[in-house]
């Protein structure tokens, strides 16, 4: 299998940074790696946050649980610097993924020219 597609496919189908640390960029890889594991943690927690947030109100509201409840608590319990957390730490995910799997491609389609380069020399 050539570089570029092993490095795109890991990289934009498992995980990012996972096609660099193939191709031995490893500090690119990890980079990439903490960057998008670190935006998961704290979505993550934002939204443990928020649903106990909403549960909270349901239960101060009398414990009833039922569609309308939950929407309006939720809707009462949002707030702009959490939509901001979310939006920011979604947008940082997708940049990753999408610079990870382009990277790696790149990284890939050098090192495939470089291995290709010796063979066209051969026949010369």
């Amino acid at each position: 299998m050539k570089y570029s597609l092993k490095g795109a496919l890991l990289s934009g189908v498992v995980f990012p940074g996972l096609g660099q640390i193939i191709l031995k960029r490893y500090k690119r890889g990890l980079v990439l790696m903490l960057t998008v594991s670190a935006s998961l943690i704290v979505l993550a927690i934002r939204a443990a946050q928020y649903a106990f947030t909403v549960l909270d109100k349901i239960e101060l509201e009398g414990g009833v649980i039922d569609l309308k409840t939950i929407t309006d608590a939720a809707a009462q319990a949002s707030s702009t610097l959490n939509n901001l957390v979310f939006n920011l730490g979604f947008l940082l995910i997708v940049v990753c993924w999408i610079f990870g799997t382009v990277d790696a491609y790149r990284i890939g389609r050098k090192m495939d020219l470089e291995d290709s380069a010796p063979e066209s020399r051969r026949g010369v």
